[in-house]
């Protein structure tokens, strides 16, 4: 089957329109109708070739949502027209532990939506930047939010269990103090997740221009982390602090805010390493540095019931595909509030 999407054929060339092969649905496969397609900062990262191995065309995109047009002959849980959404994983071994425990996303056989080897054509997975895509039911995830949200959903494919993943893990919640670092498309997420499961929010800025927004997010206080004043106000004083913040940064200013058996997790995939933290801010109170990527199928769904329930999605700018480059550029400076949707209606224009 073709269809329309966008793609770039090299790193140092703007995305352009393409045709790709989507192969035909089997027995467990859901076709979708992609309706909006958020813009991740990992798709510029990789169909720019900032990280190797981008198999080119690229056809980015992780955060779809859109309708079901056909379902195979053993799918149970979808019809055709049903809300969907499909994130970062389209394929798992689906016999390890992970894949039992329902933690697919650490599945050494997991692939991902875009650029990760597969037996279709062209021999890598292509992404949301199209009008279709066919993935196995048991990566499909059901949305429950009315029709009129349905672009703003999109992040939360990505975006959203980027940070609830690691609130679920490390029990973020009344009586916890969640420490949320920058304010972008990850960011603003983790504040209005962590606000809505009853924690203490406190969110961290370089950006005195953002405290106002910060604030309308659901941050209980707001922190310019230049600032050494505002910085020690919190020393010792926080259960988790999630990390969203990809360029590399001073780890340390961070960890000492950390209580005794605190934690603070990297969910920012930066190009290069952040520097070493200082070993003695780790032993000295028993603080954890640790890593959250993504979510598992379960926990992704247990997100999006969440936000229907709670009325939680994305602050999003919706864009037609002619001009995801010009968002692109917009992203790198910092000039969106806070997540580029691309809709999908305008790949064929």
């Amino acid at each position: 089957m073709q269809v329309f999407a966008y793609g770039a054929h090299a790193g140092d060339k703007p995305l352009e329109p393409l045709r790709i092969t989507r192969r035909d649905p089997g027995p467990d496969d859901v076709l979708i109708e992609i309706a909006y397609c958020g813009i991740c900062h990992s798709d510029l990262h990789q169909v720019r070739g900032e990280w190797a191995g981008t198999h080119f065309p690229c056809v980015p995109g992780h955060e779809i949502v859109g309708r079901v047009a056909a379902v195979g002959h053993k799918v149970t849980g979808f019809a055709p027209g049903d809300r969907v959404g499909v994130g970062c994983i389209v394929d798992s071994c689906k016999h390890c532990q992970e894949c039992a425990e329902g933690l697919e996303n650490y599945c050494d056989g997991m692939i991902g939506t875009y650029n990760f080897a597969t037996p279709d054509a062209p021999g890598w997975t292509l992404g949301g930047y199209s009008q279709a895509i066919v993935v196995h039911q048991r990566y499909v995830l059901r949305i429950r939010h009315p029709e009129a949200q349905l672009a703003a959903v999109a992040p939360l494919l990505c975006a959203g269990i980027t940070t609830w993943s690691p609130l679920r893990h490390w029990q973020a919640g009344p009586g916890k103090k969640v420490g949320v670092v920058g304010i972008g498309g990850l960011g603003h997420m983790g504040i209005k997740l962590a606000h809505a499961l009853g924690a203490q929010v406190v969110a961290f800025t370089t950006s005195e221009s953002k405290r106002e927004a910060a604030t309308s997010l659901g941050a209980d206080d707001v922190v310019i982390s230049s600032d050494a004043g505002q910085m020690a106000a919190h020393l010792q004083s926080f259960d988790l602090i999630i990390n969203t913040v990809a360029a590399p940064h001073d780890l340390d200013a961070l960890l000492v805010l950390l209580k005794r058996d605190g934690v603070m997790t990297l969910v920012g995939a930066p190009a290069s390493p952040h520097p070493a933290p200082n070993v003695f801010n780790l032993i000295m109170k028993r603080r954890t540095l640790a890593g959250s990527m993504i979510g598992g199928i379960a926990q992704t769904q247990e997100m999006l019931d969440f936000c229907a329930e709670h009325g939680i999605v994305s602050d999003i700018e919706l864009i037609a595909a002619q001009h995801i480059d010009q968002a692109y550029e917009r992203m790198l400076r910092g000039d969106v509030k806070y997540r580029f949707v691309i809709d999908n209606a305008t790949l064929a224009q």
